[in-house]
């Protein structure tokens, strides 16, 4: 994950996961005995209350490699920050080539995003976002880099925390 002080990991247990499969490559092994192939599957999980992880699973089958990644997702699970079904303001972020931006939304705006940032914003329980992504579209760096940005994410108790400032100073509304 991202080397940031205010990543809160959060344990399995007790928890309604949801997955979502992102994206599944068909990886090859050429040796002189011909072709080797193998399947790698990026996939994401979420309680879709603010909780979400990703994981890679690699294997011989399609179905090994899935839950081989759900397992990986299950031991990455972080905490972020939502506000009222958005988040609590706009945020940028970059891993590899694929960079993200993502803007808090009106309600009833929907989850505009593409792809691998849909899985990630729908499963961490995120309605209302206008996202955009940059630079590389490879569904691995895009769902790393949509991750680092909610990650980013402050709510109003906690800048008024490190602050030292009341809560009313620091967010009306």
């Amino acid at each position: 994950m991202a080397a940031n002080t205010n990543v809160k990991k959060v344990k399995t247990t007790d928890l309604e996961l949801k997955d979502r499969l992102v994206a599944i490559q068909r990886v090859t092994k050429v040796t002189k005995g011909g072709r080797h192939f193998s399947f790698a599957a990026i996939v994401v999980v979420g309680n879709e209350n603010g909780i979400v992880g990703y994981g890679l699973g690699k294997a011989g089958e399609v179905t090994s490699a899935i839950a081989k990644g759900i397992e990986d997702a299950k031991k990455n699970l972080v905490k972020v920050p939502i506000y009222k079904g958005t988040i609590p303001h706009e945020q940028e972020a970059k891993f590899g080539g694929a960079r993200v931006f993502i803007k808090p939304a009106a309600p009833g705006t929907g989850v505009k995003a593409g792809g691998a940032m849909r899985a990630v914003l729908e499963s961490v329980g995120i309605h209302d976002v206008l996202a955009k992504s940059k630079g590389s579209s490879n569904p691995h760096n895009l769902v790393k880099a949509t991750v680092n940005a909610l990650l980013e994410l402050r709510d109003a108790y906690t800048v008024s925390e490190v602050r030292g400032v009341p809560l009313k100073t620091v967010f009306k509304g």
